[in-house]
């Protein structure tokens, strides 16, 4: 119903690329060039500087950018209001998640979501903590989940439980039989961890820097890119690691690796992160109520198995 070079415009201003707004929007770049263009033509000016592959807003394009933010709030809000009066609860809410959280903590939550809520309509970008937190600050999603702290004053960050992380090791290794064990001896090992940018790893190196452990003193083999790519490099005896204890019931059960509590106790928070201003629908209040009671059973069950 909003105006689609209003929209357009108004992606473009926030995220000052018109390859990134191409992006957000699912449209060519020269489509969106050409939305752009409309609308100087339309108001006989220049709405964006464009310098050395740059781009900024003129004086001009602030005004149109304020009164389009404006503009979108009031039709969200009418939006709202008009769904609250009939009872209808649709649209589409684009979410980012973080690897460990999309691949284990995700599916089934958006699942029952989905089977409550048949007409909102739910889309999922995954990538590691930092990029999420880089895409919500961007406005290329509207609600990220995330497994490291977040630092960004810009941003709502509100955690939705709490994760403790554990060494992974074979069923054979020296420390398998152990209750729990330091840093320190664990650097004594072939140690494979996460990527760099991935909330796992930076838990991790924070971890460390508090245990008089220096980094270099971690024996690191692999850097790996995905949970499941560390279980199986741990399984093939090629190292240990340090995993979110989410991502391994599976494994304990079948008894393919074995876990061991770090001391003191490694945990992190999984966080709802959001832009402050942005106003949210109705869809959105539903699923973070939602993922809310979700989490809090989730914290339950895992308290009451320990």
């Amino acid at each position: 119903m909003a105006d689609r070079r209003l929209q357009v415009f108004y992606t473009v201003a926030r995220l000052l690329s018109f390859t990134k707004a191409a992006e957000a929007l699912h449209m060519t770049q020269p489509a969106v060039t050409f939305q752009i263009r409309q609308m100087e033509d339309h108001f006989n000016t220049r709405l964006f500087d464009r310098t050395h592959n740059r781009i900024n807003l003129t004086d001009a394009g602030k005004v149109v950018f304020e009164y389009a933010e404006r503009i979108f709030e009031y039709y969200s809000e009418m939006e709202n209001a008009i769904r609250e009066l009939t009872g209808d609860l649709s649209g589409a809410i684009t979410l980012g998640a973080s690897t460990t959280i999309a691949e284990y903590m995700l599916p089934a939550l958006l699942g029952d979501f989905k089977s409550q809520y048949e007409d909102v309509n739910l889309r999922l970008k995954v990538t590691n903590t930092e990029g999420i937190v880089s895409m919500v600050e961007n406005n290329v999603i509207d609600l990220g989940v995330v497994e490291a702290p977040v630092n960004n004053k810009n941003l709502l960050v509100e955690v939705c439980r709490i994760d403790r992380l554990e060494v992974i090791v074979p069923p054979n290794h020296p420390l398998a039989s152990r209750s729990s064990v330091t840093m320190r001896e664990l650097s004594e090992y072939p140690f494979i961890c996460r990527e760099q940018g991935s909330g796992t790893r930076e838990v991790i190196m924070k971890y460390i820097a508090t245990q008089d452990v220096s980094k270099d003193q971690l024996n690191v083999c692999l850097e790996l890119g995905s949970s499941e790519s560390i279980k199986g490099a741990v399984e093939a005896g090629m190292g240990v690691s340090i995993l979110s204890k989410t991502t391994i019931s599976k494994e304990l059960q079948l008894g393919t690796l074995a876990s061991v509590q770090l001391d003191p106790p490694l945990e992190r928070p999984f966080s709802f992160v959001r832009q402050r201003q942005k106003f949210r629908s109705r869809a959105m209040e539903e699923l973070l109520d939602f993922a809310r009671s979700y989490c809090e059973i989730q914290e339950k069950q895992l308290t009451g198995s320990e």
